[in-house]
């Protein structure tokens, strides 16, 4: 039964169906067979082809427009990845696993140049299983890939390992098969006139690449070419703003470092026209070099230092050594030393406390704080030898003639902080030869740290103090003299009131106290005329009888005039029995009781010790003294 033009209607509508929900292109035969079972003329089915036909060429359209759609959403993708390209490694990724989806391909690749090498290798690969085809490198001219790299144009093989046109090598066959891969297209990757690399994108089955896959392909291959470049471009940018940042930072370093250098210099120079101290120099390293600081002296015992303590005597000792072999800046452990010399001769070395190595300004900066270091150095010591040597004159002087232009003598020691009419302590030391060179300068520095004067006289130190205790005065400057000479130091002190020409006699009467000592045997020791007791006495010029009384029988007499006692009456009975008491007793017309009461009495009056010996000898002639009327002699 022939097939109405309703029901022909009905088949056409079919086709469109088909075309609406994307069907395959088998079924578009459906709708011509049903239409050839209803019996329609050849003149119908001749018509149905022609809409067939129609559907299929509409259906290939939609399907190329669906496809050059991906393709361009793949590509705008690609280029917006470019646009906010961070990250190379990421773009490329993201381009090779584009080419493996929109080509359907099972595996997709990406070969780079290696300049150095002259070869390529795998840069990025998706869909890949094999390590050994993931670490391929390609010769120039080498397989599909080294020919696309070395000729500029895209190749492609439906089988590559029977495929002739290419040079097989074991090792790119070897991945190949390990990977599996049968069919391969490649497109060069172009900057400019060079080929920085090859696209792939390869199958484990024959396949033909037709015209759009390659074209879709080199689309893609230009996008990474982009990348590529764009990132180059931007790593040359980074490493230009890097090593411009490094300049900067450099010059910012240098700038400062010389600002630093030069505020150092400054304040040295100010220091050097101040007259400045060790201690200045000090406080300034530190404040400039932001560490602790030690400036040792000659023989490296501390002289300054400023922040906290820097290590031990030893450890100083041995890095301000190595520093004296060095002749400049030098580490040793945490301490930088510097020595400070004039020529050849060693002043002192600068040490400061720095876990790290000083940069070269600094250095620099310590070296000339070690010269400003050693010129202060220089100064102190001719200004401080000028003093002393101006001292010296000025007692010199005071030894040899007072009398003449006492107010003239007066006047020159005010200018040197000693005033003349205030009492003062003249002191006598001898060393043996081998001291006598540490001894000066001890001596000196005595005189002009106590507005004193110093002196060498007759072979013999002399110092002229202030004060009015002898014995305390000269104890106290023997024990200085001993730590400064290191050997004993004989000294005798006598006092000196307030007037130029009791110096001479004061002079003589502190020898003759050293003398004494000597000849006593006692080397080494310290001592006032009045401490010799009848020796002293002897000894001096000015016969201090009443002091002399006073020191040995002193509180007897006081005792006495309190209270009425008889003590000095018996203590005269006592020596005159030669200490029997029996004969005592009789001569004070008392019992012996009383007598030994006494004399218990003065024993806690004039200490232990008092009837024997010297001690019995010095009481005896104060007693002789004060009943011949010692009075007299005062003054």
């Amino acid at each position: 039964m022939a097939m109405d033009d309703s029901s022909l209607l009905a088949r056409c509508r079919e086709f469109l169906l088909l075309l609406d929900r994307e069907a395959p292109a088998a079924d578009f035969e459906r709708p011509l067979a049903r239409a050839q079972a209803r019996g329609a003329t050849s003149a119908q089915l001749a018509e149905l082809e022609d809409v067939k036909l129609i559907a299929l060429r509409v259906r290939d359209e939609l399907d190329q427009r669906r496809r050059r759609e991906a393709e361009l959403a793949a590509l705008f993708e690609t280029a917006s990845d470019l646009a906010a390209l961070h990250d190379l490694d990421s773009v490329l990724r993201a381009i090779v696993r584009r080419a493996r989806l929109l080509l359907g391909a099972d595996v997709a690749y990406m070969t780079l140049h290696d300049p150095a090498r002259g070869d390529t290798y795998m840069r990025v690969t998706s869909g890949s299983v094999s390590r050994f085809f993931q670490q391929l490198r390609l010769g120039m001219g080498e397989g599909l890939g080294g020919l696309v790299a070395e000729r500029a144009t895209p190749y492609a093989s439906a089988a590559y390992l029977t495929d002739e046109r290419f040079r097989h090598t074991p090792t790119i066959d070897r991945g190949v098969v390990e990977e599996g891969l049968v069919a391969i297209l490649g497109v060069p990757l172009m900057l400019g006139d060079s080929v920085i690399g090859v696209l792939f994108a390869a199958d484990r089955r024959p396949r033909t690449f037709n015209p759009a896959e390659v074209s879709l392909l080199s689309s893609l291959a230009a996008h990474a070419a982009v990348a590529i470049d764009a990132a180059n471009l931007l790593e040359e940018a980074r490493a230009a703003v890097a090593e411009l940042s490094a300049a900067n930072a450099l010059i910012r370093e240098q700038s400062a470092a010389v600002e630093r250098t030069s505020q150092a210099h400054r304040r040295f120079t100010e220091l050097v026209l101040a007259g400045g101290r060790a201690e200045d120099v000090a406080h300034a390293v530190a404040d400039v070099l932001g560490s602790s600081v030690i400036i040792l002296d000659a023989d490296d015992s501390p002289l300054a230092e400023s922040g906290s303590s820097l290590a031990s005597e030893k450890i100083l000792r041995r890095a301000a050594a190595r520093s004296r072999t060095v002749g400049h800046a030098v580490r040793t452990g945490n301490l930088w030393t510097v020595p400070a010399t004039a020529g050849s001769e060693h002043l002192g070395t600068l040490v400061l406390r720095a876990g790290h190595i000083l940069p070269a300004t600094d250095q620099l900066i310590l070296e000339r704080a070690a010269m400003v270091t050693a010129l202060l150095l220089l100064l102190r010591r001719s200004v401080t030898e000028a003093e002393h040597r101006v001292r010296g004159e000025l007692l010199s002087d005071l030894l040899a003639a007072p009398q003449h232009d006492s107010d003239s003598l007066r006047g020159r020691a005010l200018r040197l902080g000693a005033d003349l009419s205030q009492p003062h302590i003249l002191i006598v030391a001898h060393a043996d030869e081998a001291s006598r060179s540490r001894l000066r300068p001890a001596v000196a520095h005595l005189a002009a740290t106590r507005h004193g004067l110093a002196a060498e006289q007759d072979g013999v130190a002399v110092l002229l103090l202030p004060g009015t205790d002898a014995a305390r005065v000269v104890r106290e400057a023997a024990g200085a003299l001993n730590s400064a000479a290191g050997r004993p130091v004989t000294a005798g002190s006598a006092l000196v009131p307030g007037c130029p020409q009791a110096i001479p006699a004061a002079y003589r009467e502190a020898r003759r106290v050293v003398d004494a000592l000597t000849a006593l045997g006692r080397r080494g020791e310290s001592a006032a005329s009045g401490e010799l007791g009848f020796l002293g006495l002897l000894l001096s010029d000015r016969k201090d009888i009443p002091g002399f009384i006073q020191s040995a029988i002193g509180p007897v007499l006081s005792y006495d005039s309190r209270r009425g006692s008889q003590l000095m009456h018996t203590i005269e009975a006592y020596f005159a029995s030669n200490g029997n008491l029996t004969r005592a007793k009789d001569a004070l017309h008392v019992h012996v009781n009383t007598v030994k009461q006494r004399l218990d009495r003065l024993t806690r009056l004039l200490g232990d010790g008092w009837q024997d010996g010297e001690r019995a000898l010095e009481i005896r002639l104060a007693i002789r003294l004060h009943r011949a009327g010692a009075h007299r002699w005062a003054g």
